[in-house]
């Protein structure tokens, strides 16, 4: 059985991006999936002197351990200021001192969204980006604009031309996968 680990790379209890990994994560039918929470990894904010008074937290160790176990593994991106959130960042930085390659060779399929026009576009850019040299394998991307007017809780994305985009994303991950 396929086991999905999918999260929304945001400490907002209301998280968007949440929403859209776990929809994204149900196209899976008859798979495992495990939708994580980051406010269950804070941490102190990583630095040297921190790894070395106290080592790396358990939650690091934790969040390394669902990546291992997993088959695929969807983000979806909040952007804050263009990059991604203080809480994301802090769990890649605490987890990559395991290990750099922190995606351990598992597939990934990123999202983004956000109010705004761009969705999210630009932390997504850099995600895809970041992730390939952290031991991901990016399978497929999308980003989802004006998520207010373009997702609803019961039916998902509800612009068709976006649906459609989503839906062709979905199948190359398990085209990818097959």
């Amino acid at each position: 059985m396929l086991k999905v680990l999918a999260f929304g790379a945001s400490n907002s209890r209301q998280s968007i991006n949440k929403q859209l990994a776990t929809y994204a994560a149900e196209q899976f039918a008859g798979s495992e999936i495990n939708v994580l929470d980051l406010n269950d990894f804070e941490m102190p904010i990583y630095s040297i002197d921190r790894e070395r008074e106290n080592g790396i937290p358990d939650q690091a160790h934790s969040f390394q351990a669902l990546i291992a176990a997993s088959d695929l593994i969807i983000i979806s991106f909040a952007e804050h200021n263009g990059s991604y959130t203080a809480a994301f960042k802090n769990l890649l930085d605490w987890t990559s001192r395991i290990g750099q390659k922190i995606w351990a060779g598992k597939p990934m399929f990123l999202l983004s969204t956000s109010p705004g026009k761009r969705g999210g576009m630009g932390v997504l850019e850099v995600a895809a980006k970041k992730a390939g040299y952290m031991g991901g394998e990016v399978v497929a991307q999308f980003s989802l604009p004006s998520f207010m007017a373009s997702f609803q809780a019961e039916e998902g994305i509800v612009v068709p031309n976006l649906a459609t985009a989503f839906q062709e994303q979905v199948n190359i991950v398990r085209g990818f996968l097959a």
